[in-house]
């Protein structure tokens, strides 16, 4: 999961585009939202709408978890990480496009500079497509209510290092969206494990402070932008069912420009899924 080499030169390679000099920088980047964007805190859900406790199965899946367990290193996560005890008011919208959801996550938290004292975005998979969950980053740390979170270009989920849950992935780098039209079996699924046994953050290589590494960071590329690799995700959820993933687009436009030519586009941290049920 580490990026490639490239990503060591975020410090020199952005200071030319304001929309995202402050995502590799730390410099004053105006992208994104100003934080009051999006939504008054009452849009998606309440982490239970559109489920009634069993959405999310079809009978044919075992769950893998059902109660929460104990986060280890709370204290350095929400440090590391700067979780917040506010909700955001950041938008997530799902429509569809044949049999694929296409949802769009609002992760620009005000922007790159504004970032660490903004809430993450919470987001969960429903028959009915993924909608926003009305939580706080340290109160998510205790739900099971929850499969993925954003902020920027880092995108945990509920398990392991991130969550009291059991929500793994696994990324396959020779297959595309496309191609991947089964769940193989016996795959190696794998939580977000970003912290040693004395709480000591494990970064990805991007050098950037509170950029874990976490399992789904495949989906990111540094040419001199946040390019999308566009590899295929499958991500089983606590309930056993399993979703095919791919983030499409960072950039709200100009995300082929920065996939081919390194150049960063406009309105980063919108973060797009295309997505389907597996089973």
């Amino acid at each position: 999961m580490k990026k490639a080499l490239s990503l060591l030169i975020f410090l020199a390679a952005c200071t030319s585009n304001g929309d995202d000099k402050g995502e590799e920088s730390g410099g004053g980047g105006e992208e994104g939202s100003d934080g009051a964007d999006g939504t008054d805190g009452t849009d998606g859900t309440d982490g239970t709408d559109g489920t009634d406790g069993t959405d999310g199965t079809d009978g044919g899946s075992t769950a893998v978890c059902e109660e929460p367990t104990d986060v280890s290193c709370v204290d350095a996560l929400i440090l590391d990480l700067s979780l917040q005890d506010s909700v955001t008011r950041d938008d997530v919208t799902t429509t569809t496009e044949g049999e694929d959801f296409v949802t769009v996550i609002d992760a620009s938290a005000g922007g790159y500079s504004t970032a660490s004292s903004r809430p993450w975005v919470y987001v969960k998979f429903t028959d009915t497509g993924a909608v926003k969950v009305e939580i706080d980053d340290e109160s998510a740390l205790e739900s099971m209510d929850w499969d993925l979170s954003a902020r920027r270009f880092i995108v945990r989920m509920n398990g392991g290092s991130s969550g009291p849950s059991c929500v793994a992935a696994v990324t396959f780098p020779e297959s595309t969206y496309e191609s991947l039209t089964e769940v193989p079996a016996d795959l190696p699924w794998q939580m977000d494990e970003f912290y040693t046994e004395d709480c000591t953050i494990i970064n990805d290589s991007s050098g950037l402070p509170g950029s874990p590494q976490v399992a789904l960071g495949q989906w990111w590329t540094y040419p001199g932008c946040v390019a999308t690799s566009l590899l295929p995700h499958l991500i089983r959820l606590a309930d056993g069912r399993v979703v095919k993933v791919v983030i499409e687009e960072y950039y709200a436009s100009g995300q082929d420009t920065c996939n081919e030519t390194g150049v960063p586009g406009e309105d980063s941290g919108m973060l797009k899924l295309r997505w389907r049920f597996m089973n």
